[in-house]
């Protein structure tokens, strides 16, 4: 095997469950392949002055080899996956594993590839969104009125929140936690996890367990340099993805519990939704579900919830 070097890059903390993922993954191809491969880690680009979307561009020109992303900000390009944005979609994180694992996985790569340069190697989790603020407890969609939003620059996600009596400001990460930070935005939604890397909980002392979108967040890597791999290669990236799948789908999950024990003893107030509750933040969602399944996505939405 030739000596080669695959660069690999993300947006988060080294600590974090995707950091760990992206660990495991050179971990393991440098094992397998006896250090013929070598893998470079990119933990956050954006602690080198960049924009995360500079990720996806370094992967599609061949620079770098895979990066991980959430899968909203590629929805424009591919509007397949559109599903993935559909609030209420799945039950609970093994629900979305069989799907994604499956054959609505199989379809979303499919779909990919016929849109753009990236192989999807797998899809790791970005936990379930739930809703955080600055101004007060949030129990139903009308404690939302009035609130601008920090959304992901994805069209359902903006029809979700006005749906909620929200105004959505949709912008990529950076420039969100600016806006959050200095509190030119009241609200955002995401996973504890992201809620504490980026510091947001440090002016966000209200969160609402929303849990109303699932965050999938796929490895994107450069197709052509994929399918330049020897059999024997592409194999030791395959077994070396789905080891780092397992980590970083394990470690979050466990995260997420430790994180909200620790929030709530730094003061930070929590609102459970019951069954009446979540069912009040559904149906102030229908215009976005609605939204989802109108193109193409539509199609891939039974698929999802059987």
């Amino acid at each position: 095997m030739n000596l080669m070097e695959l660069w690999v890059g993300g947006y988060g903390p080294e600590d974090s469950s995707h950091g760990r993922g992206l660990a495991t993954f050179r971990a393991v191809m440098e094992d397998l392949t006896a250090g013929a491969v070598t893998v470079r880690v990119t933990w956050n680009i954006m602690e080198d002055g960049r924009p995360n979307t500079d990720l996806l561009d370094l992967v599609e020109s061949g620079d770098m080899f895979f990066c991980y992303f959430s899968s909203s900000y590629l929805g424009g390009r591919v509007a397949a996956l559109d599903v993935l944005e559909t609030p209420y979609l799945f039950e609970d994180l093994e629900h979305a594993h069989r799907a994604l694992d499956g054959e609505l996985g199989e379809k979303l790569n499919d779909a990919v590839r016929d849109a753009t340069g990236f192989e999807v190697l797998g899809f790791w989790d970005n936990g379930f969104r739930h809703f955080t603020n600055a101004l007060r407890p949030v129990a139903t969609p009308d404690d939302c009125r009035g609130m601008r939003v920090r959304t992901q620059p994805n069209a359902i996600h903006e029809e979700l929140f006005r749906g909620w009596g929200a105004t959505p400001v949709p912008v990529e990460l950076s420039e969100a936690i600016r806006l959050i930070t200095s509190r030119r935005v009241d609200a955002q939604e995401n996973p504890l996890a992201n809620t504490v890397a980026y510091g947001i909980d440090q002016v966000h002392p209200f969160v609402t367990m929303t849990g109303h979108l699932y965050g999938a967040r796929g490895l994107w890597a450069n197709r052509s340099i994929l399918e330049s791999m020897s059999d024997e290669l592409r194999l030791a990236v395959e077994q070396a993805t789905r080891s780092a799948i397992e980590v970083q789908r394990r470690e979050g999950a466990a995260a997420e519990a430790t994180l909200r024990a620790r929030l709530e003893e730094s003061g930070v107030k929590f609102v459970d939704l019951d069954e009446k509750g979540r069912a009040a933040f559904a149906n102030a969602s229908l215009p976005a579900i609605e939204l989802a399944g109108a193109g193409p996505a539509g199609d891939l939405v039974e698929l999802a919830l059987a």
